[in-house]
């Protein structure tokens, strides 16, 4: 006998629920579960019987369910309990890539056919395939026992259902692939993240005369900044920051290899120009041969004299404000580091003065941007705003400058995410 076709409106409602149901699922198991107590509701058919190649050598498949299984297993987790055959009429249909109607079953099923225990007592099948890359790695069958008829017009509507149910299916598990693979990931980057910041001066040195602040922020989970401080004797202190071209784990992991290189002379009291060209030559040599490169300024401060000599590789020049100006230290500044191993940079000079501030900062400061505005451009902090800043808050301690540079380049950009990486060195002179 045949059942029934419900009214269209009914199976509207039907699929409706069903596509209701499955649309916020993300286990792939339950998505199928409520998929067939669905096309159970349109179509009522009791017995039930899919079977995978996936990941299985020829002529082999899985039988991944059956209506004849005493024990529920769930595919995607106990793939390996689940039951493994060759050839036979399973076989056949497993790797047949098209649609199977077979209504004569006793007669093609032989006692010794492997899928015997699955096929037997039934009169019909139909076998509809889902595909990935024109292979029917995956076939879901309907079963019929001796007796019950079917209306063979709707098959191809339930090939076409299934077909894109499988899709949707085998989508979700992308989905949680990927998810996990991303979770996996960001575990590295929050890894990478703590060596990278590891690499950072724990304590802020003590400088006889000088009050200093810092702020470090990266726009991902690690960064391509850099700064620290290196004790040069008698001769007072070095200070160095650096910004590495790009972002995220490739920028952090040269930025551990500038790192190294600069800490390869600690305590020397050599020119800053001299400092640069030494580490700019072990990064052109051996480490920015990819067309990366690092923008440094190194300044090394003699507390006694206020004395400050520095040299710049291509970076931001620091600001330093007296009084109601702002001075910008460009003085010989040269090309970054890591671009030609032979370079050359050149040093200058400058006097400080009680009450000066000197603020270091990398481009991810002036380069804050706010959101889209009704044109659809986006304008930048720039220095502008960072020198009338400056000039606001001078007379404020250093950690209260840094601070402020830190929440207003916050608020300019209403929440946005920073698109750079956001480092600070805020020196005072106090005394």
């Amino acid at each position: 006998m045949t059942a029934p076709r419900r009214h269209w409106t009914e199976e509207l409602d039907i699929i409706d629920r069903l596509m209701r149901s499955v649309s916020d699922l993300t286990d792939p198991e339950e998505m199928v579960s409520i998929y067939w107590n669905g096309v159970h509701d349109l179509f009522p058919i009791e017995d039930f019987l899919a079977i995978s190649r996936r990941g299985v050598e020829p002529p082999g498949y899985l039988v991944t369910r059956s209506s004849r299984f005493e024990e529920h297993l769930n595919p995607w987790k106990q793939r390996h309990r689940l039951p493994r055959l060759e050839g036979g009429l399973l076989g056949e249909i497993a790797y047949a890539n098209r649609p199977i109607v077979i209504d004569d079953l006793p007669d093609r099923l032989t006692p010794d056919d492997p899928g015997h225990f699955f096929l037997q007592g039934f009169q019909s099948l139909i076998a509809l395939p889902n595909y990935e890359n024109g292979q029917s790695l995956n076939v879901g069958m309907m079963l019929f026992k001796p007796g019950v008829e079917y209306d063979r017009a709707m098959v191809p509507m339930m090939h076409w259902q299934s077909s894109l149910f499988g899709r949707g299916t085998q989508n979700l598990v992308l989905r949680n692939q990927l998810t996990d693979a991303l979770a996996a990931l960001d575990r590295e980057l929050q890894t990478v993240a703590q060596i990278q910041r590891s690499l950072l001066p724990v304590e802020l040195p003590s400088i006889p005369g000088f009050e200093i602040a810092t702020s470090y922020e990266t726009s991902a989970r690690a960064g391509g900044d850099y700064y620290d401080f290196f004790p040069l004797g008698e001769r007072g202190w070095g200070v160095f920051i650096a910004d590495v071209s790009g972002h995220g784990t490739p920028a952090a992991v040269l930025m551990a290899v500038t790192h190294a290189i600069a800490h390869t002379r600690p305590g020397s009291a050599q020119p800053p120009c001299e400092v640069l060209a030494h580490i700019n030559h072990h990064l052109a040599k051996s480490y920015t041969t990819s067309g990366t490169f690092v923008t440094a300024f190194y300044a090394a401060i003699d507390p006694q004299t206020r004395l400050v000599s520095y040299s710049n590789a291509g970076h931001n020049p620091p600001r330093l404000v007296r009084g109601d100006r702002v001075i910008a230290l460009d003085e010989n500044a040269s090309i970054p580091l890591g671009i030609m191993p032979d370079a050359s940079f050149q040093d200058g000079t400058v006097a400080l003065q009680r009450g000066d501030v000197l603020v270091m900062y990398t481009d991810g400061i002036t380069e804050s941007m706010a959101p889209t505005d009704a044109a659809g451009s986006r304008s930048l902090f720039g220095e502008n705003r960072l020198d009338r800043l400056l000039i606001e808050s001078r007379h404020r301690t250093a950690a209260e400058i840094a601070e402020s540079i830190v929440n207003t380049t916050r608020a300019f950009s209403r929440g946005e995410p920073a698109t750079d990486d956001r480092t600070l060195i805020v020196m005072r002179v106090i005394e």
